[in-house]
Formats: C-alpha cells, sequence, structure tokens
C-alpha cells in the first residue's frame, strides 16, 4: 500500500496536526548529557548492498544471518516515535535502500508523519534513472548519490561496476524533476584525491549539487586498506582556499559536512572529516538499524534493540526506551586510537 504524500505548510512542526492515540504530546527536542540536540534520524532498511567498494564491502555482500529487516509499517512507527519526540528530517539508507522492492512505500510512510519535514534518501544511484520519480512522488524531498570518481575506470575499479554514465544520467534526471536538494558523496581516497577535486569542480560548474568529500574511516575490515588510502581532510581544504572557495553558513538539521561555494560554481564543494578536531560536538543524528535497533554512535559499540516494540506497536514504551538509551550516547568516537567499535563495514549501520 502507498500512501499519497501531503505537502506541509510552515509553521512549527506538527501545527494543526492532531496526536494519534498512545503517542502522548509531542516532545521538543532529544538532548543528551552534552548539551547536543537531535533533529535527525539515519534509518537502514537494509544490510545488502549491490556494489563492491574498495573501503566498504570489497568481496561484496555476503549474507551472514536471516534477513529480518523492518517493514514499512515498523519504519512508520519508529519515524512517528522519533518525530514525536523533535525529529523532522529522516534519511533512509542502506546498504542499498534501492534493493528492496518497497522503498517506495517506506519513503511515503515516513513522508506521511506529522513534523516530517525533510525525507531523504541515501543510494548508489543503481537504475537512480528509472526510480527517482517514483521516490519524488512518494514524497521524497532530498537526494544523495555516491560517486566516488568521475573517471569511469576509477570508478569502476572502486565500485566493482561500469555503471558512471547511467548514475549521473540518474542524478541529472533528479535535476530535471526539480527535487530540490541533490548531493554527491563521494570518499576521499589516495589515488583518486587531486584529479578528483579537480574533475567534481567542473562537475558543479553549471550542476547546482553539493559535492561532499568523505574522509576515509577506519572500521574492523578495512585496516590495511585504510593505512594505504587515508588522506587527511585538509587537503581538499586547503586546495579549494588556494582557487577562492570559501565556507558557506550551515542550516540547524545540516549533517557534519562543511561545505564551500565559489561564484564562478552553480554547486558547492564540501568536507566531511571524522578525524578533525570537534567533529563529534555539533552531532545531530541518531541511527536506527535494519534489524531495529538504536545506535547511538556510529563507531560505538551494540546499540539498544527497538524491534519488540515496533512489532507489538508499543508507541509509550518505545519514547521511553530512545529516551532512556539517549543518556548513554557518549562524546565521541574513537577513531584516533584505531578504534572503530564493533562497526566491520560502514553497510553494516548505514554509514
Amino acid at each position: 500500500m502507498i500512501f499519497a504524500h501531503a505537502r506541509r505548510t510552515a509553521g512549527p512542526a506538527g501545527a494543526g496536526e492532531g496526536t494519534r492515540a498512545g503517542e502522548g504530546a509531542r516532545v521538543d527536542g532529544l538532548v543528551d548529557g552534552f548539551g547536543r540536540r537531535f533533529h535527525y534520524l539515519r534509518l537502514s532498511v537494509t544490510e545488502v548492498c549491490n556494489f563492491r567498494c574498495t573501503y566498504c564491502l570489497p568481496d561484496g555482500f555476503r549474507k551472514t544471518a536471516p534477513l529480518t529487516f523492518l517493514t514499512p509499517l515498523e519504519c512508520e512507527r519508529v519515524v512517528r516515535a522519533f518525530a514525536g519526540l523533535g525529529v523532522s528530517k529522516v534519511r533512509v539508507t542502506g546498504g542499498e535502500p534501492s534493493v528492496r522492492r518497497d522503498l517506495p512505500e517506506i519513503i511515503a510512510r515516513a513522508a506521511s508523519v506529522p513534523g516530517i519535514r525533510k525525507v531523504c534518501i541515501t543510494t548508489n544511484g543503481w537504475n537512480l534513472g528509472r526510480q527517482v520519480a517514483g521516490w519524488r512522488d512518494a514524497g521524497l524531498t532530498n537526494l544523495n548519490v555516491s560517486i566516488d570518481s568521475l573517471d569511469r575506470e576509477g570508478f569502476r575499479r572502486i565500485t566493482g561496476h561500469d555503471r558512471l554514465p547511467a548514475v549521473v544520467a540518474g542524478l541529472d534526471r533528479a535535476l530535471e524533476l526539480g527535487l530540490p536538494v541533490v548531493k554527491v558523496n563521494g570518499v576521499l581516497l589516495r589515488d583518486t584525491a587531486e584529479a578528483g577535486f579537480e574533475a567534481f569542480a567542473d562537475f558543479v560548474r553549471a550542476r547546482p549539487v553539493a559535492v561532499r568529500f568523505i574522509e576515509l574511516m577506519r572500521t574492523g575490515d578495512n585496516a590495511d586498506f585504510f593505512a594505504d588510502q587515508h588522506v587527511p581532510g585538509a587537503r581538499l581544504t586547503d586546495w579549494l582556499t588556494a582557487r577562492g572557495w570559501t565556507p558557506r553558513a550551515r542550516a540547524f538539521d545540516d549533517g557534519p559536512a562543511i561545505e564551500m561555494v565559489h561564484p564562478d560554481h552553480a554547486g558547492r564543494i564540501g568536507l566531511i572529516a571524522p578525524y578533525a578536531p570537534g567533529f563529534c560536538d555539533g552531532c545531530n543524528r541518531l541511527r536506527i538499524t535494519a534489524r531495529g535497533q538504536l545506535r547511538l554512535c556510529l563507531f560505538g559499540e551494540l546499540g539498544v534493540g527497538l524491534k519488540d516494540l515496533l512489532e507489538a506497536d508499543e508507541p509509550e514504551a518505545l519514547r521511553a526506551r530512545i529516551l532512556r538509551a539517549l543518556a548513554g550516547k557518549p562524546a565521541g568516537h574513537r577513531l584516533h586510537e584505531a578504534d572503530s567499535g564493533d562497526t566491520r563495514q560502514l553497510a553494516q549501520f548505514g554509514g
């Protein structure tokens, strides 16, 4: 069943919306013990990915447990719980979320929740051109496409698939459809750094998209690759500054990217630098795994199980468990100590 998406008018989140039975009054903000406020939920809907990226799943996805992922109804229930606690932005992630045939329903259910203003998706772009119109019609407001290289052979080498032209065509189709926010994510790698900066600067000269390079992060399965390919994020910001790019102001629900603009370019280029000092100070996101666990930190240990309450539809107990769990959110990750928690690879929890 696909739910029609109703556009919301300006005003306080949830204004004019009745509270559904059992949901209780809306709480204006999730705040942890360090004063950080959380408006942003990353919702993983699968661990499966059909790419074989060198930094994440070089041998491809391998099933290690039954694929008992959240149902569309359970996704709606968890989004509803977080919206009632002040979250206004939801990003659907994977793995690769488009491997789920019911992805439009998941988007539509999230978009139907009072208080949710942005429904976003991060995708590797597989068949994006065919699917993006349906996602938009379901209620998608923001699109992130992963493109690690604009060199066709480099893209194939990194992802395991010769699909760069199709992915770029899908991104351009999203722009034609009028999606207001389209972003490109690329992992910063030693092999593609300098040439990649030039190529992506040309890419955004006429395209109104934001390209964000993500500093390579060490996970449990990529220690050798990290040692060979990690590049400090300052290499990008120094390159941009030397060519006249300047920082752009941040919105309250932005992710951790620092974006830069240039008067000769329609788009932007940014950096997500988890190894930078103070990176975790502005954390504004929480994560739900595809198996229904609340992750307080991408690089933490374990998670707080919510699946039982989602299956039973216990909204008050669900909200109470989320609030109790938030008290245990750490001040920051321990990547500087080569400690990535129990994160084996990024597809495991949605990045």
